[in-house]
């Protein structure tokens, strides 16, 4: 019987929501190894990499399954995982350190997607972010995190607010980039390995549900953590489309397959998308290691796929030993 190790990142001392869900994701892989057949055992991954490559070797898996979002609460380290795991030649879960460390960049990824003709909004770094129009909507966003960390209504802004630029430069310093805002429809798609290429599977739609006008119609952290916030109450997902929708899902289906190939994924991803009322499509994003947790929009496609969780794991489990 193969052994996995569970490895997952070290909490902060005080870890806000978004952090606590790493431990709700391993408990959940954890359960579906063991119903699948497998011998499993937890381990935690700090700045130490002594420590962790230690910690590996006396666990005696024979396969490492990484949930690993951040070193030291710092999401731009998502890469040294799998860069000591591949150095230690261990199988490990889900992308390699080079697809890591390209889409957790979100500004570099964007680039990578222009060159490559996909459609991603238009951007500017932290330095150049006083070129951003003074006519035009925008997002500002940290150049790394995921899960909506650090994003909130008062990250709109249009080009003519320099003052929301130092703002933002307080509070992120070098680390944030500006977006062209994208009015219009959210998508998330999740894509799974398979035996002949990637699975994408049924793409989800955000419902702005009641949104009052002049409320910008974002996936702000609350809406993803704060669960007494009108914003988490009111962002359902959502899998049905009218018949209009066909030729539009079926472009956001296939640029989703398009990224997994471009940045070289594996086991699993999700990549967000921003509709324009023009009815154009843009990349927001790409998560290389999306959440897994049991109200997570991978479990929920998964299911909607007429797939289980367990079917999904097994899936992860063998394209790392590809």
């Amino acid at each position: 019987m193969k052994k996995v190790l569970v490895l997952v990142n070290e909490l902060s001392d005080s870890p806000t929501a978004d952090e606590q869900d790493v431990l709700d994701q391993a408990r959940l892989v954890e359960e579906t190894l063991v119903n699948i057949g497998y011998r499993v055992v937890r381990g935690y991954m700090g700045l130490d990499l002594s420590l962790a490559k230690k910690g590996i070797i006396s666990s005696g898996a024979n396969i490492v399954f990484n949930l690993v979002e951040g070193i030291d609460g710092k999401a731009e380290l998502t890469h040294l995982p799998p860069s000591l795991l591949q150095s230690m030649r261990i199988p490990f879960t889900g992308s390699g350190p080079e697809a890591m460390m390209l889409t957790s960049n979100k500004q570099l990824a964007k680039r990578i997607m222009e060159y490559s003709g996909i459609n991603t909004p238009l951007s500017f770094s932290a330095q150049d972010a006083w070129r951003a129009n003074g006519n035009g909507k925008y997002i500002a966003k940290p150049l790394f995190e995921d899960a909506s960390v650090g994003i909130t209504d008062n990250s709109i802004f249009f080009g003519n607010e320099p003052v929301k630029i130092v703002e933002f430069g307080l509070r992120f310093g070098m680390n944030f980039f500006v977006e062209q805002f994208i009015d219009g429809r959210e998508f998330n798609i999740s894509v799974l390995a398979g035996e002949n290429g990637p699975t994408v599977l049924p793409p989800a739609e955000i419902i702005f549900k009641d949104y009052p006008e002049g409320k910008p119609n974002i996936v702000g952290y609350d809406a993803k953590w704060n669960m007494e916030s009108f914003e988490y109450n009111n962002t359902p997902r959502s899998f049905d489309f009218p018949s209009k929708d066909a030729q539009l899902i079926a472009e956001l289906m296939d640029i989703s397959a398009r990224c997994w190939n471009l940045f070289d994924l594996k086991g699993y991803a999700r990549v967000d998308f921003r509709v324009g009322i023009d009815g154009k499509p843009y990349v927001l994003e790409i998560n290389a290691n999306p959440c897994l947790s049991p109200d997570s929009g991978f479990y929920a496609a998964v299911q909607k796929a007429g797939l289980t969780f367990e079917e999904a794991i097994e899936r992860i489990i063998k394209d790392s030993l590809v």
